[in-house]
């Protein structure tokens, strides 16, 4: 039964995501009648507005963009326009000193000039903390704006409700057919959302946001122009899709360029589905139905394809005919679409072409998830299909590479399954927990993460919610004790048998954490501990903190600082075991085995 479900499921998801969802979206949007109109004139003065455009090796459109820039007629005693160039290597800096000095208005501009390619998520952090506009808007240096396209975008911040604003996006001239069709029905797609939820991330090409509703990006963020206006959508800020305010994109795209640019979409897209899965809350249906169809759902999807392509392989084997006929049917389409992809340059149907452009789209978003997922997907920003050195990853001085990428491979295995678990036993969980105490569902605590040479890493760990929200409000931060009278009776339960941990397969995913590992401790506990147990720091260098562990399982919850001094020992001892492939496994094996043990046998505190 389970590869005719398998099939089933993955050919439904696949139908829904490409063809439903798209249709119902449209049908939903027309009902909503809510697409947001182009916001009136205001009488009260225009918001102080900052533009920043990031820039790396953009000679062959930084003199354009300049000049598009000095044209636009945004009050001249309210605005400031920052060219960041990030380390570029080409006469980038030198040909925008030139257009500042000869354009019309010079005092309106800033040129940074860094000398090292630090990325752009770096730049753009750096310019939002240093001004003090009320609204910021981040363009591209190819992407040419109307005159008065920031009086449209800041006219939409009189509601003070709206902390983003974004421009719809055209090509001046497409690379291809499948990627003039792609962009038409993704800015029909990003209305649509607007009119029934919200716009899923902004088009980098141009978007405005509110200032104080930003907050910095992480140093590894990958679509910035999603995390950063989604993280503001997550905060209860409304975000507004203009589609009169339109930014057209100069560049064309190469083949070998779109390509990679495409996996290094496909990696955002992982990031964004497990750092931005609160989304996906109840609360906001709207925000939640357009983020589970269309960003996560995209996300997975690739997965989903091979699933479905290797439950029908079985079952054609077993001589089902009906297995046989939709197996040769899709390596039949397979292969046009290889035909499609490698005859690109010819005139080609545009079905044929759509198709192709749609397989290769969902190579290349597999590709890059799996980049992701194992760490790989960490380079500095640049410009599309440039070569470019990766940056290495962080790496324990004592972890062979061979151990290093099995434990990663077998986090990825691990984590996929808890996440399944945890989509079966989801809505009993929440209920059980909002049925028994007032709160959230799920609890969020900031915990200290793996150590490197430059720093020591903080995460946010996620968990259900095991005790009374106002649990730690009169004794503050103290250690778990028996009988504890701030865990609820649903907590107590989940917590012996471990069932509360299963969230934590998102920080695993994401690369937070490992499976296994030490204890991941909280701030607030650290420094006492650092003082008390020598080597305590030691005992995460190198190492990501785990769900389990060789300390979780030979010992309950921290009471004392004796326990954990107990726990530091059991520490060192599983780094220790890192150092060889074989004990390595052996010992991970062996706490899987007591982890499940414990968790049937409910031995957990």
């Amino acid at each position: 039964m389970l590869p005719e479900f398998t099939v089933g499921a993955s050919g439904a998801l696949f139908l829904y995501h490409h063809v439903v969802y798209p249709k119902l979206l449209k049908v939903l949007a027309t009902r909503c009648g809510n697409r947001t109109a182009p916001a009136p004139p205001d009488p009260a003065p225009l918001p102080s507005l900052t533009v920043i455009v990031p820039a790396f090796n953009e000679a062959a459109v930084i003199a354009d963009k300049i000049a598009n820039l000095d044209a636009l007629t945004y009050p001249a005693d309210r605005l400031q326009i920052v060219i960041a160039c990030d380390g570029c290597t080409d006469a980038t800096v030198a040909i925008a000193w030139r257009c500042i000095e000869q354009s019309v208005r010079p005092e309106r501009f800033r040129l940074d000039d860094h000398q090292r390619n630090r990325g752009k998520v770096a730049v753009v952090n750096e310019a939002l903390g240093a001004g003090q506009s009320e609204v910021v808007v981040l363009t591209d240096a190819s992407a040419m704006l109307a005159p008065d396209a920031l009086e449209r975008l800041a006219g939409h911040f009189a509601d003070v409700s709206v902390g983003v604003v974004c421009a719809t996006y055209r090509l001046a001239r497409a690379g291809s057919e499948g990627e003039r069709a792609y962009w038409r029905y993704q800015v029909a797609i990003k209305d649509a959302e607007s009119a029934v939820g919200v716009p899923m991330g902004a088009h980098g090409a141009c978007y405005a946001i509110r200032r104080s509703a930003a907050r910095p990006l992480e140093a590894d963020t990958i679509n910035d122009d999603f995390i950063l206006p989604m993280r503001i959508v997550s905060a209860g800020w409304r975000a507004v899709y203009d589609s009169t305010i339109v930014a057209t994109e100069l560049e064309t795209t190469r083949p070998a360029q779109e390509f990679r640019r495409r996996i290094r979409i496909g990696a955002g897209n992982m990031q964004q589905a497990l750092r931005l899965w609160c989304l996906a809350n109840p609360r906001r249906p709207g925000i939640a139905f357009v983020f589970l169809s269309g960003k996560a759902l995209r996300a997975i999807m690739p997965f989903i394809l091979l699933a479905g392509l290797g439950a029908l392989a079985s079952l054609a084997r077993e001589g089902s005919v009906m297995s046989q006929l939709l197996l040769t049917t899709s390596v039949f389409l397979i292969a046009i679409a290889a035909f499609a992809v490698i005859a690109r340059a010819w005139t080609l149907p545009k079905p044929v072409a759509w198709l192709g452009y749609l397989a290769e789209g969902h190579t290349a978003s597999f590709i890059g998830a799996v980049r992701y997922l194992a760490g790989l997907e960490r380079r500095p920003w640049g410009r599309a299909g440039e070569a470019r050195a990766e940056a290495p990853a962080v790496r324990g001085l004592y972890i062979p590479r061979s151990v290093e990428i099995s434990k990663r491979a077998m986090d990825i295995v691990c984590g996929i399954g808890a996440f399944a678990i945890l989509a079966v036993l989801f809505v009993p969980i929440a209920l059980a927990i909002k049925l028994t105490s007032r709160g959230p569902i799920f609890y969020r605590q900031l915990r200290v993460g793996r150590q490197t040479e430059e720093a020591t890493h903080l995460f946010w760990l996620w968990k259900f919610r095991t005790m009374y929200i106002d649990a730690e409000q009169r004794s503050g931060a103290i250690w778990a004790a028996k009988n504890d009278p701030r865990i609820t009776p649903v907590g107590r339960f989940m917590r012996k048998t471990r069932l509360d941990e299963l969230p934590q397969c998102f920080n695993v995913l994401s690369g937070e954490m490992s499976v296994i590992g030490p204890r991941p401790e909280r701030p607030v506990f650290f420094a006492r501990l650092e003082t008390a147990i020598p080597f305590y720091t030691e005992r995460t260098y190198g190492l990501k903190p785990g769900i389990t562990g060789l300390a979780q399982v030979n010992q309950a919850y921290d009471e004392s600082i004796e326990d954990v001094r107990n726990k530091v020992l059991y520490d060192h001892a599983y780094a220790a075991r890192m150092s060889s492939w074989k004990e390595w496994l052996r010992t991970d094996i062996g706490i899987v085995f007591s982890t499940v043990q414990v968790m049937a046998t409910g031995k957990g505190q």
